[in-house]
């Protein structure tokens, strides 16, 4: 069964928006749907890298809306379990882990909110998502392909 043109931008864009909200379901859909690896871990990067730029994007608002509900408008976050986690790993541990853990967007909130510099967190974030989307995409390929050619699963 071969894709036509259509199914495949159609299955971009999926891949793409679904990666938008988290990485981890864009990458097993676009293999579904039998788009090529690289497409879909191309398409899912894009798609998380995107949303961070946008959670970057309001990152002013984020911090200041988020100070107020949490602190009630003081700024002590010093006292504050996020803040140790931070000091201990900083932008490069955030960028690389958060994609994974518990997403771009929600990464790119708190290193907003914990006071990193926009273009280095974007960079380690993107950094973060492009390793992530390669390894997830390369472990699912390779996954389906065992499945695929597993003797006990042919009746």
């Amino acid at each position: 069964m071969t894709i036509t043109n259509m199914e495949t931008v159609t299955g971009i864009l999926v891949v793409f928006g679904t990666s938008f909200l988290e990485l981890w379901a864009g990458i097993p859909i676009g293999l579904a749907l039998k788009l090529n690896p690289f497409i879909t871990g191309t398409a899912s990067a894009l798609g998380a890298i995107s949303a961070s730029v946008l959670v970057l994007s309001l990152g002013d608002n984020l911090r200041k809306k988020f100070f107020k509900w949490r602190y009630g408008g003081k700024k002590d976050l010093k006292k504050g379990k996020y803040y140790k986690i931070w000091n201990k790993y900083g932008i490069v541990g955030l960028g690389l882990l958060s994609p994974l853990f518990f997403g771009a967007p929600l990464g790119s909130g708190l290193g907003i909110v914990l006071g990193a510099e926009k273009r280095p967190l974007l960079i380690w974030m993107s950094i973060g998502i492009i390793l992530w989307s390669i390894l997830l995409t390369t472990a699912g390929y390779f996954g389906i392909m065992v499945f695929e050619s597993a003797e006990f699963f042919n009746f």
